[in-house]
């Protein structure tokens, strides 16, 4: 990472490890154009060059800087403690540096050293990345060849009870601008209604899947796809009449691999601002990307040790950073996510990756801790815990409510002992699923 205190509040980060290049993302400051410059702030209150440039840097990728070298490199060296203070206080809200300066306490830092640290950084003041974020004038005016050439998109949708919901998905796919493309229904409903699909006007496969799967369900479809291009999609959700373009239109004008449309749910956290632009993505959504199908071919299909669990597409997204694939978060190609109480994944867990559906099941999701350990190692996947799990104790639905959670952190030290156990469970079951290995086939 360019600052060591990341660690604590972006422990699994994309681009906290080198992809398989020894590359990172972030550039050094004399690849940033002056296009993009412009857009960055040179802060002196850091008192080292070193971390002055890694400030630099972090703002140009976070505020939009998409480079267009394949990887771009720079050297990870450590900087002093109180522009580790400094850089905390820039971008993240005054709890989480007081829970920082807590979590380095207690690890048995010089605590003189770090209160100090915290102290004299007190006259720093938080900065907005996404204003002045970087602009591309030319995207409006921009005519996409690989539009002209019409690929053919293979549209892929897993569906499990929820019939209404995916009536309206497939009418808005009957809308789109773009012509080429056909549409893959995976459908894992009880019971299966086969004459439901027989009055749309789409180049339609449907194939009926025992099993509630989702990763099988999503390879069973990758494998059949006809397309090079292959768009991932929810059935609880709706797009405008462009999505498909647009996600085309990104990956030919940033000679990207990957096209991550911002998702806009109507429950759960709030819209992050930075879904308003362009920028290096550093999550995938498989409710809503595109993906060349040569990708899946270097990286092999979904890992099914994350079946019936969370953040097989999280997995699949690192993956495919660390091969060296340009993702590019793209906000013109919005899908609205209903995220309904019913049918999908909602059938086999929880809402997300550290709830629980009862107390007595483990958390966070035992694939989850699978994922962070295989990756990022135990002590980083400790970190995601200790920073993820005490705001999750209450429901999903107030994860926009910040009284909420302050409250679900009381709770959490009044149930110690129960969230202890959970973790503890969770670990197990992640530690048999690191024995076991990925469950990745190839295409």
């Amino acid at each position: 990472m360019l600052f060591s205190f990341l660690k604590y509040l972006q422990p699994t980060s994309y681009f906290s490890i080198p992809r398989n290049d020894k590359s990172y993302v972030f550039p050094l400051e004399r690849d940033i154009p002056k296009s993009a410059f412009i857009h960055l702030k040179r802060d002196l209150s850091f008192k080292s060059q070193l971390a002055q440039g890694y400030d630099l840097s972090w703002q140009a990728i976070n505020k939009g800087f998409v480079s267009e070298k394949r990887t771009t490199l720079i050297s990870i060296s450590p900087i002093p403690l109180n522009d580790e203070y400094v850089f905390i206080r820039k971008y993240f809200s005054s709890a989480w540096v007081l829970y920082v300066l807590i979590i380095r306490i207690l690890s048995f830092r010089n605590p003189y050293k770090e209160i100090m640290g915290w102290y004299k950084t007190k006259h720093i003041k938080r900065v907005n990345l996404s204003e002045n974020s970087i602009e591309i004038p030319e995207w409006e005016n921009f005519e996409s060849r690989l539009i002209t050439e019409k690929p053919m998109v293979s549209v892929i949708i897993p569906t499990l009870n929820r019939y209404a919901y995916l009536k309206d998905v497939l009418r808005d796919l009957e809308k789109q601008d773009y012509s080429n493309f056909e549409v893959i229904v995976i459908d894992q409903s009880k019971p299966f209604q086969k004459a439901f699909y027989s009055n749309f006007n789409l180049k339609l496969f449907v194939a009926y899947q025992e099993e509630k799967a989702l990763w099988l369900a999503r390879n069973s479809a990758i494998r059949r796809a006809k397309g090079d291009y292959l768009l991932l999609f929810d059935d609880d959700s709706r797009v405008k009449p462009d999505w498909i373009s647009q996600h085309l239109r990104a990956i030919d004008y940033f000679n990207a691999d990957i096209s991550s449309g911002v998702s806009i749910s109507k429950v759960g956290d709030k819209i992050p601002p930075h879904y308003s632009y362009f920028r290096i993505g550093d999550q995938l959504d498989t409710g809503n990307t595109m993906v060349k199908k040569h990708v899946f071919k270097k990286t092999g299909l979904f890992d099914r040790q994350f079946e019936k669990q969370r953040m097989g597409d999280g997995e699949f997204g690192l993956r495919a950073y660390l091969h060296g694939f340009k993702n590019i978060s793209n906000p013109k190609a919005k899908r609205l996510h209903l995220k309904v109480d019913s049918g999908g994944l909602r059938e086999m867990g929880s809402w997300d990756a550290f709830r629980t559906s009862n107390l007595f099941k483990p958390r966070p999701i035992p694939s989850v801790l699978y994922f962070f350990r295989r990756y990022f190692g135990n002590k980083q996947a400790l970190l995601a815990i200790l920073r993820n799990v005490p705001i999750a104790v209450v429901p999903y639905r107030y994860k926009r409510n910040k009284s909420m959670l302050v409250l679900s952190g009381i709770m959490a030290i009044l149930v110690f002992p129960l969230i202890l156990f959970q973790i503890i469970r969770s670990w197990q079951l992640a530690s048999k699923k690191i024995k076991q290995g990925p469950m990745i086939e190839t295409l």
